[in-house]
């Protein structure tokens, strides 16, 4: 939004004026600073549309990234489970597994196998950053085609694979495409949708991350009977919804925030007429231009994303997908069957129980997007924390009490594990999953915006790949406690929520950067301009 606190001092006297001018009447704020004050609400009380078939149909396609993300999460977990893999790749893994002596919570426990599954991750981790200039300055759709293409690649090689060297290529290029689509896809949707939903349609890639899992899980459960050659299919059909990226990325109209910024205005405000079923888009377009003057005043976006005025929005760039990873949900989709063979399930029922996880990601999500913009993102993260807390804490005491190192759970009790690792999964999928994209993707100024969000995908990426490489020696090390851990995280995490978020639900997109500074702590983070003064000592 125009009305940064702070950004004044990096404008010329002719933007100051223009803003202040919007709204001559200027009231003095806390610490004695002068600001534009309400011109935010008045504006966006001026949108007006519809949600379009347009929109819907922008949203889905855009959403397959979501999907092809979900689905490498999930067909990790269940092909290294498969002992036609282990054999043709980890062959110690496999001999281990077959030792009955082996401790229950050790046999998986090798870093060239949890290499496997984090490479993809770090790979992600440092496309995102270069995907930033290229979804700036050539647009959202470029890096979604981007991504596209190089899923498509790395699934084929995955399929292919003949050597580890092989299969760990393909798993780095299937990164590169998580990185392009995670950074590009999340800004795409929030830029898109109405005000009013878009918490629920920025969730579209949630729910496609979570069908993606699902699919994952059953597919998994189909081709394990496929001997030897089931985990090359698991593997290979990442390459279906990676040609849907790609075209879909090809044939989507770019967003008009991301045209008039590029200077594209009256196209960019022919898309969204398009968009909201009306021509009456003057409110709207003009939040777009204001916010892209000032986007195209800043040369180094993320230079400027480390001062003092967008603190709080690099706070949450940083917590939100940190906290997201730090629930433990990746270690129970990754290594779901794994998890399950521990726990003493036999090969098909531990499939079974983590494609019933799946499933229930799937529903859990729904809710969410049912509930974001009529509860709030606060309600939901502490509801889904509180819950998890409770479920993480029960697994554990089971397993602590009933599950020794050689050991199997009785039928009974492992049923009631699978009953509470799906409701620690359902409070993951109405909270912490798809709030933990859809939060940082909104709060951002357009100036920063693609900056921010390579931040948000960076580090979510990173802890996804600290965790998936370290989990298999930490379960071997903590043992049931690898619950409490987790626990511990989320209690954490609620706290913050509690005092350190506001609520951003209906709040427009390219006016968010005033709610922090009515926010009873970062209003006194956040530093105090006198518009007076810029003025004069301009003049």
């Amino acid at each position: 939004m125009i009305y940064q606190t702070g950004i004044y001092t990096q404008l010329n006297l002719s933007h100051v004026k223009r803003y202040v001018n919007i709204r001559p009447k200027r009231r003095k704020m806390a610490g004695g600073s002068f600001g534009p004050t309400g011109v935010a609400k008045e504006r966006a009380e001026q949108y007006q549309g519809k949600v379009t078939s347009y929109v819907i149909i922008a949203c889905l396609v855009a959403a397959i990234g979501g999907a092809i993300f979900g689905y490498d999460i999930g067909v990790s977990g269940g092909v290294t489970s498969m002992d036609e893999f282990l054999e043709e790749f980890f062959k110690t893994v496999y001999d281990k597994k077959k030792q009955a002596h082996e401790s229950n919570y050790c046999k998986y426990d090798d870093q060239g196998l949890a290499a496997f599954t984090s490479s993809l991750y770090l790979a992600g981790l440092v496309a995102t950053l270069a995907a930033s200039p290229i979804t700036r300055n050539y647009g959202r759709r470029a890096s979604i085609v981007c991504g596209g293409i190089s899923f498509l690649v790395g699934a084929a090689l995955n399929a292919g694979a003949v050597n580890l060297p092989m299969l760990l290529a393909g798993r780095i290029l299937l990164g590169v495409g998580i990185g392009f689509g995670n950074q590009a896809v999340p800004l795409y949707l929030s830029e898109v949708a109405p005000t009013h939903l878009r918490g629920g349609l920025n969730m579209m890639f949630q729910l496609a991350t979570t069908l993606g899992i699902f699919t994952a899980n059953m597919v998994n459960y189909g081709t394990q009977k496929l001997k030897p050659w089931g985990w090359r299919l698991s593997l290979g059909l990442a390459a279906f919804p990676a040609l849907l990226m790609a075209l879909g990325g090809y044939l989507l109209p770019e967003t008009p925030n991301s045209l008039v910024e590029r200077g594209l205005t009256e196209r960019g405000r022919r898309v969204l007429e398009k968009l909201r079923g009306t021509q009456n888009v003057d409110a709207e377009l003009q939040d777009m231009v204001d916010a892209s003057e000032l986007a195209n005043s800043i040369k180094h976006p993320f230079r400027n994303i480390l001062q003092k005025q967008h603190r709080p929005q690099l706070v949450m760039a940083i917590c939100m997908p940190m906290f997201q990873i730090l629930t433990g949900i990746n270690s129970i989709l990754f290594y779901a069957p794994v998890l399950f063979q521990t726990m003493g399930f036999g090969g098909n029922a531990s499939l079974y129980s983590s494609a019933l996880t799946g499933a229930v990601l799937v529903l859990s999500t729904l809710i969410s997007i049912a509930l974001v913009d009529k509860l709030g993102r606060r309600a939901l993260l502490i509801s889904g924390g509180i819950q998890m807390i409770i479920c993480q804490a029960i697994v554990s005491v089971i397993l602590g009490v009933k599950f020794g190192d050689n050991q199997e759970l009785s039928k009974g009790y492992s049923v009631v594990v699978v009953i509470f690792i799906c409701l620690f999964v359902v409070a993951f999928g109405w909270s912490w999953g798809p709030l933990g994209w859809t939060i940082p993707s909104e709060i951002f100024p357009l100036e920063i915006r693609s900056a921010g969000q390579s931040i948000t995908v960076a580090v979510n990426l990173l802890f996804t790949f600290i965790i998936a490489q370290a989990f298999l020696s930490m379960l071997c090390a903590f043992k049931f406690g690898i619950f409490l851990f987790f626990a511990g995280w989320v209690l954490v995490m609620t706290v913050f929520v509690y005092f350190l978020l506001p609520e951003t639900k209906g709040v427009p997109i390219e006016e968010m950067t005033l709610l922090w500074k009515k926010h009873w702590f970062w209003k006194k983070v956040l530093p105090a301009v006198n518009l007076v003064e810029a003025e004069g000592n301009n003049i």
